[in-house]
């Protein structure tokens, strides 16, 4: 394992954890898409089946536990405990035009037709895109909080440290997955316009805000 891989699990935590201090801390999940968090949740779900059948290291054991954890944490959170002030009129991503056409790659384009194994392929394609439907309320609504912000900028450098991680891997192991590597180049690029804002704004301790859609 090396120090890109270490980095951005630590910065994938970080962002999990600001998340949930931010609902925990203020009583409200209001700026936040219940439906991208409901996404992460299907997400670590299909890509750590293997915790009932392979065992790889403690670490690795014990930070899959604690996304899961997480993920459903925040989505009851959203769903639940703090329902009155989650904004469904703005989280209006509609995630059938994500959850089909990934199902169906998944099925398509795989390491091998296994159930465990499309069910990893499909949670790496979808982690490629679970965020929009967050970077669409945010469009919609026309500026997020600051701490939403911070939440999206660790995401964001999570994802840019796995390219690391992956250019490292390959230059010391030989190791190429191009399944995770094409949908993490992805996913990635859709934080793009997110940290020249947040370098521009953010940092400057201005608020973040996005031009209306027409």
């Amino acid at each position: 394992m090396n120090i890109f891989r270490i980095l951005g699990d630590v910065s994938h935590l970080l962002a999990i954890i600001i998340l949930l201090l931010k609902i925990h801390k203020s009583k409200s999940c209001a700026g936040i898409s219940g439906k991208s968090q409901i996404l992460f949740a299907l997400v670590f779900t299909t890509r750590y089946l293997d915790l009932f059948t392979t065992f790889i290291s403690v670490y690795n054991t014990v930070m899959k536990v604690i996304f899961l954890l997480c993920a459903y944490v925040t989505v009851y959170m959203i769903y639940v405990k703090f329902r009155k002030t989650f904004d469904s009129e703005n989280d209006s991503f509609r995630l059938e035009f994500l959850l089909v056409p990934v199902t169906g790659l998944s099925f398509l384009e795989n390491h091998s037709f296994t159930p465990l194994e499309i069910l990893w392929t499909f949670s790496i394609y979808l982690e490629s895109v679970a965020i929009l439907p967050q970077l669409f309320m945010i469009s919609k609504t026309g500026e997020a909080e600051t701490i939403t912000t911070h939440y999206l900028f660790f995401l964001g450098l999570y994802r840019a440290l796995y390219i690391a991680n992956w250019v490292w891997r390959y230059y010391t192991e030989n190791f190429y997955d191009q399944i995770a590597v094409v949908s993490g180049v992805v996913q990635t690029i859709f934080y793009c316009d997110f940290f020249y804002l947040y370098i521009t704004k953010v940092l400057k301790g201005k608020k973040l805000s996005l031009p209306m859609p027409v």
